[in-house]
């Protein structure tokens, strides 16, 4: 990863004066959405990530406290996404369309 990195109190970090690419105005929020592409509707929470991969014979995998983990048996792909929704960043969203290829896309999130 290029730019400039600054070692500030035992802590390093990018020094850029702009938000990395997939951070909204505030600087937490992506500004991409995950589509299930066959129904147009847009990931809004687990509930429905679950779902739609229930559908493709994804199954829940292990319980652990601070992440949701997907399998299907006839693989050996894992979607790992953090518990809280909140915390789903891009790279997560991306795991997710290359596992379940043709069937999830990440988007532009449509204006507020």
């Amino acid at each position: 990863m290029s730019g400039v990195w600054v070692f500030e109190d035992g802590i390093v970090r990018r020094a850029d004066s702009d938000p990395p690419s997939g951070v909204g105005a505030g600087g937490s929020r992506p500004n991409k959405v995950l589509v299930h592409v066959p129904s147009g509707e847009v990931v809004t929470s687990y509930d429905v990530l679950e779902r739609r991969l229930r559908e493709l014979g994804w199954e829940r995998y292990l319980y652990d406290p601070c992440l949701l983990q997907f399998h299907q048996r006839s693989t050996v792909h894992l979607i790992t996404v953090p518990r809280d929704f909140a915390r789903l960043k891009l790279v997560h969203m991306y795991d997710v369309v290359v596992k379940t290829r043709n069937v999830f896309e990440v988007r532009d999130a449509a204006p507020a």
